[in-house]
């Protein structure tokens, strides 16, 4: 990528690759991702969830509460 550069040459020797580190630790974490998100894509768990589906509070009128 940087043929002929001694300023680049010597920022590697210095700090390591630090793109290439980059570059491998996002590789990992996409491989993992895609490992963590396959079995909820299988079990149909990546659909959006409708509205009302799950536990809603219900408002109460104003008045007097009758028991």
């Amino acid at each position: 990528m940087f043929q002929d550069s001694p300023i680049y040459d010597r920022l590697i020797a210095e700090c390591g690759d630090v793109p290439a580190q980059v570059r491998r630790e996002a590789e990992r974490v996409s491989r993992e991702l895609e490992l963590v998100m396959r079995p909820a894509q299988s079990h149909g768990y990546d659909r959006p969830h409708s509205p009302g589906t799950g536990w809603q509070r219900t408002a109460m009128l104003p008045g007097p509460r009758t028991q």
